[in-house]
């Protein structure tokens, strides 16, 4: 390839690689693989390493470029970066509107809204079209220069659509996702490295690295909230956001225009309670005066502009004081530590503990009983303990013993950890708290679904001698039962009739039932429609398991380890003795075969399991949440709008339960 076919190819190359980034980052559209665009920047890279003369500064291939920093410069802002005012409920907002009243007498106005990113403030400069500066927010004045680690941020353009002529600077917020985040603290798990804290920490701090290669290893992503310079400004905020994206940036979608704060304070309370939906953490929205001739005249208070607040949502975070540290068994055995700890509000609900995770999780933390700790919660769901404050450790705290505390809490029960596992598991399964746990979901209705064998029932039957395993409960009597003071002589036998009714279930129920870890009822449900026999799961080699459509590495190895266990070939011989075996699956289809399903909100005419019993028997897939495979989302009364947004984002067909109804004859 000469010179002048290079530069045509490498113009191209360019061209469609900036592309492929607006369409992914910005449109949430995708017009090939990662892998075909890594390959195109490849090829990119090799003409320019020919022709050095060819590469150009809005190429892809120099968003990593340049030696290690040193430390970051100091630069000027154009104009103040300013901070908000907050407002903690509606009675504060609608304060806040009466005094923009008061100033913005006679002038009829409305309302911009849109989620407040928990991230790092950042201001964009673009001069004739191509990135030249990214500062942080630093002192509102002046910001760090930070522009050699934001081009490594895929979602920041190098160049802006249309190559407007003049200055444009924009101002956004970079964050890291959470599940970005997550990969990344397993990353460094296997790796023995310290564990990032949160996503906003990890953002903030990455920016700030001197070393730009590092920051493009880390995740991150800029979303695009203002534009402060720009040769023809857009009058309104929502205005704002259509002139970023058609500059290439992404914004976040759910922003709108409103009438009336009326308006808002439901859209507020929408998304307090969707934001775990979110792919980023949020800690508030921010509210603004649409027009912005007149949030300009209505000038600056401080550091914060009279034209807009931040309303923030409950705190995510808290200090409280670990009064214990027990130890909970789960069903499959599991020993997870648990710090109870005074009542304390964190995200708008109160939690009294929060799971220590493992012995590994104690030790790295260092939590002891008397440690104030910070709480917070893992996707705004599952409390956690953030980190200790050492500062406030009472004299004379001990570190935790785990192993000593298992034998101290579970004094009649022996414990293992299998190796290259940081959890502790109790041997067997005879163990009648273990047994309660493993007969409840045996019971259940996703699993053989036994009626009346619940909690306790299933308690007086462990704790009165008569179950000591899974199959004993076809071993009971009228008799037995009604020496129990739980029972007469029509509850009893109603048990024993359930009970009676269930000794040939479908394979995927009874797969289900047995409760072997990591295997759900969609995975039940692959396995026997695979091998159709249990005696031929019991048997299958590793690698046949591993075949299975549905199975990884996981399951399949949690398959083999239950089958290959001893006392479990003790269970299914027990089980087939007293006429207790799952009938041979039948290849299952219909009208629904292929076709997968997610159902939101509530239904009038079935529950949820039945709505997905009834999926599965015609041959459809029933997923829990909406993703790229689903094709239909079945509304119910009460839908929230996350599922909606995904189902529109994935392009899955939404259809009422009338719909759903017909589809299922």
């Amino acid at each position: 390839m000469n010179f002048e076919e290079a530069k045509k190819r490498a113009i191209k190359l360019r061209e469609l690689i900036n592309d492929y980034r607006y369409q992914y980052h910005v449109l949430d559209r995708s017009t090939m693989s990662e892998g075909a665009s890594d390959s195109l920047k490849h090829e990119l890279s090799e003409i320019e390493a020919k022709y050095p003369e060819l590469i150009t500064p809005d190429s892809p291939t120099q968003r990593v470029a340049g030696e290690v920093s040193k430390a970051f410069r100091s630069v000027a802002h154009s104009s103040r970066m300013l901070s908000l005012n907050d407002v903690f409920n509606s009675d504060e907002l609608f304060a806040w509107e009466a005094r923009i009243k008061k100033l913005a007498k006679n002038e009829i106005f409305n309302f911009f809204a849109d989620l407040k990113l928990d991230g790092l403030a950042c201001a964009l400069r673009y001069e004739q079209g191509l990135l030249t500066l990214a500062l942080t927010r630093g002192d509102g004045v002046r910001g760090e220069d930070v522009t050699i680690n934001v081009r490594t941020i895929e979602s920041v353009p190098l160049k802006l659509n249309d190559m407007p002529d003049g200055v444009v600077e924009v101002r956004g917020e970079i964050v890291m996702y959470k599940e970005k985040f997550e990969q990344l603290n397993a990353e460094r798990k296997a790796n023995n490295l310290p564990l990032f804290a949160n996503p906003r920490n990890t953002a903030s701090g990455t920016i700030r690295q001197l070393d730009p290669r590092l920051v493009a290893k880390r995740p991150l992503t800029f979303h695009a909230y203002d534009i402060i310079q720009h040769p023809k400004m857009p009058k309104t905020h929502m205005e704002v956001y259509a002139e970023l994206n058609r500059l290439g940036f992404i914004t976040n979608k759910m922003a709108k225009d409103f009438k009336s704060l009326t308006e808002i304070t439901s859209f507020i309370k929408k998304w307090e309670m969707d934001r775990t939906s979110l792919p980023y953490n949020t800690d508030g929205m921010v509210i603004k005066i649409n027009d912005k001739s007149l949030y300009k005249k209505l000038g600056v208070v401080g550091k914060a502009p009279r034209g807009a607040v931040a309303y923030k949502y409950p705190a995510e975070e808290a200090t409280t004081v670990v009064k214990d540290i027990v130890i909970s068994i789960g069903r499959t055995g599991a020993a997870t530590p648990v710090a109870v700890f005074d009542p304390v509000v964190v995200s708008g609900s109160t939690v009294k503990h929060a799971s220590l995770h493992n012995a590994d999780e104690i030790e790295r933390k260092d939590v002891r009983v008397g440690d104030t700790v910070i709480i917070y919660k893992a996707g705004d769901i599952i409390p956690q303990v953030e980190r200790v404050l050492k500062e406030l450790r009472p004299d004379k705290t001990r570190r935790y013993n785990f192993e000593a505390e298992l034998e101290a809490q579970y004094p009649d029960m022996e414990f293992y950890r299998p190796e290259g596992e940081a959890v502790y598991r109790a041997k067997g399964t005879s163990d009648p708290l273990l047994l309660k746990r493993a007969l409840q979901h045996f019971a259940s209705k996703s699993a053989l679904d036994i009626d009346t064998l619940g909690e306790k029932n299933v308690n007086a039957l462990v704790e009165s001698g008569m179950v000591k395993d899974l199959a004993d409960i076809y071993t009971l009597t009228n008799e037995q039962l009604l020496k129990l003071d739980r029972f007469a002589e029509v509850s009893a036998q109603k048990l024993i009739d359930s009970i009676a009714s269930t000794k040939t279930p479908q394979l995927s129920r009874f797969l289900y039932a047995l409760g072997i870890r990591h295997v759900g009822v969609q995975t039940a449900i692959d396995i026997a429609q695979h091998f159709k026999k249990l005696d031929n799961v019991g048997t299958a080699t590793l690698e046949e398991l591993k075949a299975i459509d549905g199975v990884g590495d996981i399951v399949a190895d949690s398959l083999y380890l239950w089958f290959d266990e001893e006392d479990n070939h003790q269970l299914l011989a027990k089980f087939r003795s007293l006429g207790v075996w799952p009938a041979d699956a039948v290849q299952l289809g219909g009208v629904l075969t292929g076709k997968s399903f997610v159902i939101t909100g509530s239904l009038k005419t079935m529950s949820r399991d039945e709505a997905a019993n009834k999926t599965r028997s015609l041959g459809g897939i029933y997923q829990t949440s909406v993703g790229k495979t689903t094709d239909y989302l079945v509304a119910g009364a009460n839908t929230g709008m996350s599922k909606l947004e995904k189902a529109s984002k994935y392009n899955t067909k939404v259809i009422d339960e009338k719909t759903f109804l017909k589809l299922i004859g």
